[in-house]
């Protein structure tokens, strides 16, 4: 019997007061029957809007229509067809500007938690050790991916399963890219990383760690000298960017993508960590996107008073909803309408900043509302440490070693928006290496769109 509720299941999550002072996992998932019951709210659409919203084309009500039946097992095969890494999907997808933006109950009330039952069945598949799907027949074509983020393990998983010999070259000593380094421990555990990424090596993709490309080894010598047919660039995103503002070269000053790499991949807030970073009173992270949320959220974890400074307004945070409200629920105070403008030191060290306060514009001829300064508002805050989160660009290694290879001003590789095609024949690039900074699912939606390209390429010529 189908549940007309007007409400979606909440997902039970960990109390704000407990889970601010330890780094496991916020949402603690649905139970079997909270999945079942959420499930039945969907109601099979003919025309199946919801598949329209989603980057790698899941079977979204076939996959509910399993859970509602009790066939958790089924459900995930039928996702696994689509999404080669479902458990992270189910976590850190923006559901609720993708497939839950064009589900029908959304009309009269609250969309299907689509994103909550992907998470369900995938997690069910894992801890019921479901059967990977079996290692094809190599059929002969090698393919080498550039980056072990969400863009580069889509693409070679896609290629896996259809028997194509694999190679995965990853930079760090650890594998999953943004994955492991950017988001943090209570947004996706680690070890459901490290388990997606087994059931890739299951189906026989080979991952090399350390392994620099431009550095190690480049692109042209993959194709002309280790014989890889058709290379994939998923390199990601990984280079700051800073304000050029007075104070940006004091200690106390991080990117991001500093601190969250040393929280993330070096563990620095575990008890005997040899990671250094700095356990700060007063913390003041510049940015509104969702990268800006985690490093407020660890920081505060770290034991700090914490402040979001975001020159717009709350309404035009381009954080998830979700994430904006776990880090209020957990104590991040949010300043908006305001801009820093310089950082004081003391003896090398941070110890105040300075803002002013903005005011929107009108709109533009895009909709956009462009914050200005406020006439003679400048204040200090005092604070120890600065968290610089306003956006990051391709790393111009692989552009500088790569012959032929043409890219925008800003970095970003020119690549084929269907087929990820870059202007060096029988090589792609997606994700962030392309777009600049995006989300996990719209990197992998263009691996996925490579690994076709790239199989047609491939086959040419048998």
């Amino acid at each position: 019997m189908a549940n007309m509720s007007l409400v979606k299941h909440e997902m039970p999550v960990q109390d704000p007061e407990i889970r601010k002072k330890n780094f496991s996992e916020v949402a603690l998932g649905y139970t079997r029957e909270q999945a079942i019951d959420e499930a039945k709210r969907c109601l099979n659409c003919k025309q199946k809007p919801c598949m329209g919203g989603c980057p790698v084309q899941i079977d979204i009500p076939g996959f509910l229509m399993e859970i509602a039946r009790g066939e958790m097992e089924q459900a995930y095969r039928v996702i696994a067809r689509s999404n080669s890494l479902p458990a992270i999907c189910g976590r850190v997808c923006p559901q609720e500007t993708q497939c839950e933006c064009k589900c029908v109950r959304g009309i009269k009330g609250e969309p299907v938690g689509i994103g909550r039952l992907e998470r369900f069945a995938a997690d069910y598949h894992n801890q019921h050790a479901g059967k990977t799907p079996e290692k094809q027949e190599p059929n002969g074509h090698k393919a080498a991916i550039v980056g072990s983020g969400p863009s580069g393990l889509a693409c070679a998983g896609e290629l896996a399963k259809k028997g194509y010999e694999v190679t995965v070259f990853e930079a760090l000593h650890l594998v999953g890219g943004v994955l492991t380094y950017g988001i943090p421990e209570f947004r996706l555990p680690k070890a459901i990383v490290e388990q997606e990424i087994k059931g890739l090596q299951k189906l026989g993709v080979v991952i090399q760690t350390n392994m620099v490309i431009g550095k190690t080894v480049s692109v042209d010598e993959l194709m002309d000298e280790y014989g890889f047919e058709s290379v994939f660039i998923g390199s990601g995103a990984g280079l700051p960017k800073f304000m050029n503002i007075i104070g940006e070269n004091l200690n106390g000053v991080y990117s991001a993508n500093e601190f969250l790499t040393r929280i993330n991949l070096m563990k620095a807030y575990e008890p005997d960590s040899t990671t250094p970073v700095m356990h700060a009173k007063r913390v003041s992270v510049i940015g509104g996107g969702n990268v800006a949320m985690d490093a407020a959220r660890c920081a505060k974890r770290l034991g700090a008073e914490v402040t979001v400074i975001y020159r717009r307004s709350e309404h035009e945070l381009p954080a998830r909803k979700e994430e904006v409200e776990h880090a209020m629920e957990e104590g991040v105070e949010f300043l908006f309408l305001t801009n820093p403008v310089a950082i004081g030191g003391k003896d090398g060290w941070v110890n105040s900043i300075v803002c002013e306060d903005m005011m929107l514009s009108s709109p533009d001829e895009s909709g956009r509302r462009k914050p200005i300064p406020v006439y003679d508002s400048k204040f200090e805050r005092e604070t120890d440490c600065v968290i610089m989160s306003i956006g990051t660009s391709p790393n111009p290694l692989i552009k500088a070693t790569t012959k032929g290879l043409k890219t925008e001003k800003w970095g970003g590789i020119i690549a084929d928006e269907e087929t990820g095609l870059t202007s060096r024949r029988g090589v792609y690039a997606g994700g962030d290496a392309v777009t600049g900074a995006a989300t996990v699912i719209l990197a992998m939606g263009a691996g996925k769109k490579a690994a076709a390209a790239m199989e047609q390429y491939m086959r040419k010529g048998e």
